[in-house]
């Protein structure tokens, strides 16, 4: 209100006699102040101007749409070398999608780390005849990527034959190279409703 009255109603500076009872600070207001004033004016018209783009949630994940698609394409194609590997029990194409600290929760809740997931499929105990993969979604979040996918198992293991429905997560992490490594995976069998464990 101060900074309106001082505009219109000027007796200090213009010489016209005035009979309102405006404070003699607010009709004489120093220059210093009067900057402060800009300045504080200009700081909320650009906040107001920027706003909308600080507090927007960020678009694709936090990636840009080039390097999404990128990553999309990159992930889809170390999705289907997983699945060959798990086919055809290639440790060593394993190996070199596992990350270092990679863990996997099994059917039963058990943890297993990288050694123990190479460990198993060196010893032969579980053979998948059948891989098919449906119902793929990837989601970014900057340098993380979130895969599930439903798969439909046919092959044995150590407890007889592993045949099912599975929906699964694995988790992507872009290291300091710029190679994606699968970190976590975990697999829940889709059980029909009214079915038993």
């Amino acid at each position: 209100m101060r900074f309106l009255l001082k505009s219109i109603d000027r007796r200090g500076l213009s010489g016209i006699v005035s009979d309102s009872s405006m404070l003699t600070t607010a009709l004489n207001p120093s220059m210093p102040h009067r900057r402060r004033q800009l300045c504080a004016l200009v700081f909320l018209l650009a906040l107001c101007a920027y706003a909308p783009a600080l507090f927007a949630a960020p678009q694709h994940g936090g990636l840009p749409r080039g390097e999404k698609h990128e990553g999309r394409r990159e992930i889809d194609q170390m999705e289907e070398a997983w699945r060959n590997a798990v086919l055809t029990g290639n440790v060593s194409v394993m190996d070199s999608l596992l990350a270092e600290d990679y863990i996997s929760i099994s059917l039963n809740g058990t943890l297993q780390t990288k050694e123990d997931t190479l460990a198993r499929m060196r010893s032969g105990r579980r053979h998948i005849t059948a891989l098919e993969l449906s119902d793929s979604k990837v989601r970014f979040y900057g340098a993380t990527a979130l895969v599930t996918s439903t798969a439909q198992v046919t092959g044995v293991n150590a407890d007889g034959e592993a045949v099912g429905d599975f929906r699964y997560t694995h988790v992507y992490v872009r290291n300091a190279q710029g190679q994606w490594k699968i970190v976590s995976f975990e697999a829940s069998r889709i059980r029909v409703p009214g079915t038993r464990k």
